[in-house]
């Protein structure tokens, strides 16, 4: 059985939707334990009238809630009570094997570093989701947890990523491509040309450089930035996904025969619309911690809750974190002593 932790405050739609997403997951899935952490009151009212395996579902109470704007390292040492806190102390004392939240990514971070910890060697870990495009679903590491890095950072994304994408997601090889303004070698900052080069060295399948607007091609399987860029190139892949489908809307609702031909079309269009869905690949793993961490989308509804749960339960059972370890460990001389 894979034993799942799940913050039931976090996120815009806790506890209900996180609680929906849990029972829903529970009967796909067989052979997962759950256990939801958060207040008392809320997460009663919330499992009312819900039917669920009582032997597979459980509960632990949390008095406090981390709020998305407080300060990450002040919130997670003040609230020691806190869901976030308490499901994260539960997974790194062996009650569990897997952490999934929507709450604060800033404190999700600072509780996995201090309180979970780093795989032996891996400098910072890293926040990786996964991203449809036109062929099949990338990885884009990091997009959030280090704005600032050095080259031996990239370095270690690049690896974390190329074997979550060959163990988990099934890739052979995985094709791993530097985000950067050109294709050639020599293009970008400082950052970005130390780490091509050393990106060469590693023992995995680099492809080079990749430029913006080759991202939607589907040409890497784990694109390698800091979490500036990667930040950027998630906001602005969420904000045209969802602008897309607002015009075509717009568009095929303006005369009768539009109309026409989009009920027609109708089947397609869910297709297509499915595939775009944040909510069908889960969250972003927290690559580089001694267990799987999973941040979900703060928006998430049940079905997105449900998908992290897969995600983790697939996490675990390829023991990914325990691979991470080793690749890194292989890796060691590679990497360049600039931490």
């Amino acid at each position: 059985m894979v034993k799942i932790i799940i913050d039931a405050m976090g996120g815009d739609h806790a506890p209900g939707e996180v609680v929906k997403g849990s029972v829903e997951a529970l009967s796909r899935f067989e052979d997962i334990e759950i256990t939801l952490v958060g207040q008392q009151e809320a997460l009663e009212k919330a499992l009312e009238g819900m039917s669920y395996p009582e032997g597979r579902l459980k509960t632990v109470f949390a008095s406090q809630v981390i709020e998305t704007g407080e300060v990450p390292v002040r919130a997670v040492r003040q609230k020691k009570d806190s869901s976030m806190v308490v499901g994260m102390r539960l997974l790194a004392g062996g009650e569990g094997d897997a952490f999934i939240s929507a709450g604060s990514t800033g404190a999700l971070l600072t509780a996995g570093i201090l309180i979970v910890h780093t795989v032996p060697g891996v400098h910072r870990p890293a926040l990786a989701p996964i991203l449809p495009t036109a062929r099949d679903p990338f990885m884009l590491i990091d997009c959030g947890a280090n704005v600032d890095c050095k080259p031996v950072n990239l370095q270690q994304f690049a690896m974390m990523g190329s074997i979550y994408m060959q163990e988990v997601a099934g890739k052979e090889n995985p094709r791993v491509g530097l985000i950067n303004i050109g294709a050639e070698e020599e293009k970008g900052n400082e950052l970005t040309r130390t780490v091509y080069q050393e990106l060469q060295k590693m023992p995995i399948n680099f492809i080079g450089n990749v430029e913006a607007r080759d991202i939607p091609e589907g040409n890497a399987d784990v694109l390698v930035c800091d979490a500036f860029v990667g930040n950027v190139v998630l906001k602005f892949m969420e904000g045209l996904a969802s602008t897309m489908f607002t015009m075509l809307k717009k568009e095929l609702m303006a005369t009768k025969f539009s109309s026409i031909l989009a009920l027609g079309l109708k089947k397609r269009f869910a297709s297509f619309k499915k595939s775009m869905d944040y909510t069908e690949y889960g969250g972003a793993p927290l690559l580089g911690l001694n267990k799987c961490v999973i941040k979900a989308h703060g928006s998430s509804n049940a079905k997105a809750f449900c998908s992290a749960i897969r995600q983790a339960r697939e996490f675990s059972q390829n023991d990914l974190s325990g691979k991470v370890r080793e690749g890194i460990a292989r890796a060691g001389a590679a990497f360049t002593r600039d931490v």
